[in-house]
């Protein structure tokens, strides 16, 4: 039995153009008599991943129950969702579209029903060749109930049942490619997680009084109180049951490539990533900022809150106070209305307020984590300087963007990059800065403090390396008909 509520709402506006923005985070828990609540601290952890909708699947005696919603996780989900929820097993999704647009109908978990089972799944990441599997699959008769690339995932494993359950899900991954990471729920109470041959995107798995965890990252582990184990193996497949836990493996891949804007960006800072504690190894970014390009400064300031971390690391190296410049208003909200072009003046100003005694007359060094598209950061700039900032120096904890990512991150054309075809130079005169200094690839990597770092991360959306290959119609809605 199948059973599937929903609620509405607009996905609204979350963040501001110079954010990259990331898919999805997934959470599963098997074995717990709270299940489904422990889903929804879990997803609360999660947060920073996704928030255009959320949703969580349970199952209890047979019964597949979810729930799903567009907007953040305390709007979707009240105390009376919740008790519906019933049963020992659960996975919960939090989503930012990359591949199909973002509807209700998009919202995850994914639930199908095929010879009296069900299945829910939960994804995060790009499977970059979508396009050619879903038109091979409709050939072949299937029906898709919406335009996200999770579905095809599901028309794969059914389709591969006759097999079996566990060579069905290995002949399932086989066929996929790109980045992607899942959570699978089934009617039977078994929670499978898997992860791409290359580990693009994380998954670690957890364990809170002898039941297993699944989640995107160690944060969320930590919110339920389980105990870190470990993280999933790029290839693996784990299956989680009344037996415990069962691994499978795929043929390996030929290198890692862990997206390396987890570390710079998109991994909360209190999580464990590649054995690593990502606050500590932003702040090692800052410190080889410092070191590749020192400038004279009264301070040393971040754009809250992504550049923070990079930020005090900067400053420790350099020897500079570190001062919060501006300061971030955390009550706006998902979606800022601006009804009026002379309202949509506020858009830029309504997160960020400068201190204006602490930075008039005073040569101040940026610290950030990015600069995506250029318009935010050049808004910024100038209303540093009509404050009186005597210089701006900027310093970026990562490469200059150059390339589209094509698994998972939302900047997927090279018309939307600033730093695409133009100089470091260039750059800064663009934005107005009296100096620029992007992290180089080199420094990036010896900061991570792996000395593997160049054949272990993803960095293609700096250097054009792409470790899989892509269709090049793939991109937000490339799904849908026309």
């Amino acid at each position: 039995m199948t059973r599937l509520t929903e609620a509405g709402g607009g996905p609204g506006s979350f963040g501001e153009d110079e954010t990259p923005r990331e898919s999805c985070g997934v959470f599963g828990i098997c074995g717990h008599p709270d299940a489904a609540a422990l889903t929804y601290f879990g997803l609360y952890a999660l947060q920073h991943r996704g928030q255009e909708s959320a949703g969580i699947a349970a199952v209890n005696e047979g019964c597949l129950t979810a729930h799903r919603g567009m907007g953040l996780v305390h709007e979707v989900f009240d105390v009376d969702h919740l008790e519906e929820l019933q049963g020992p097993c659960a996975i919960g999704h939090v989503r930012y579209s990359t591949t199909g647009s973002s509807i209700l109908m998009n919202a995850q978990p994914f639930v199908v029903r095929h010879r009296r089972k069900a299945y829910a799944v939960a994804h995060n990441g790009n499977i970059t060749n979508a396009p050619t599997l879903k038109e091979e699959l409709e050939q072949a008769g299937s029906i898709f109930q919406s335009t996200m690339d999770s579905e095809i995932m599901l028309h794969l494993f059914v389709k591969n049942l006759r097999y079996g359950f566990e060579e069905a899900l290995l002949r399932t991954v086989q066929r996929l490619e790109g980045a992607f990471c899942f959570v699978m729920l089934t009617s039977r109470g078994e929670l499978v997680g898997i992860r791409d041959p290359y580990g693009f995107r994380p998954l670690c798995l957890g364990r809170i009084n002898g039941h297993f965890v699944l989640a995107s990252e160690s944060c969320a582990l930590d919110l339920v109180q389980a105990e870190f184990v470990r993280e999933v193996e790029p290839g693996e497949i784990v299956i989680l049951d009344g037996d415990g836990i069962r691994s499978l493996r795929v043929p390996p891949a030929p290198r890692r490539a862990l997206c390396i804007f987890e570390f710079i960006y998109f991994a909360r800072p209190d999580s464990l990533l590649d054995g690593r504690t990502v606050y500590l190894v932003r702040k090692a970014f800052g410190r080889k900022l410092a070191e590749e390009a020192p400038a004279p400064a009264d301070f040393v300031m971040p754009f809250p809150d992504s550049g923070t971390y990079a930020a005090i690391g900067y400053a420790q190296a350099a020897g500079l106070p570190f001062e919060l410049g501006m300061i971030r208003n955390h009550y706006v909200g998902r979606t800022f209305i601006q009804p009026t072009q002379s309202m949509r003046d506020f858009g830029s100003r309504v997160k960020l307020n400068p201190v204006k005694e602490l930075l008039q007359g005073k040569e101040i060094v940026i610290v950030d984590d990015s600069i995506i598209r250029g318009t935010t950061v050049k808004t910024r700039v100038r209303a540093l300087r009509e404050l009186g900032v005597k210089r701006v120096h900027m310093r970026i904890s990562g490469p200059p963007h150059r390339f589209p990512c094509h698994y998972g991150i939302d900047f997927s054309t090279r018309g939307e990059l600033v730093a695409a075809g133009r100089s470091q130079e260039e750059l800064r005169g663009l934005l107005g800065l009296d100096s620029l200094h992007y992290l180089t690839i080199e420094g990036l990597l010896a900061a991570t403090g792996d000395p593997q770092a160049g054949e272990r991360f993803c960095k293609a959306c700096f250097d054009g390396s792409y470790p899989v290959a892509f269709e090049e119609s793939l991109s937000k809605g490339c799904l849908e008909g026309p």
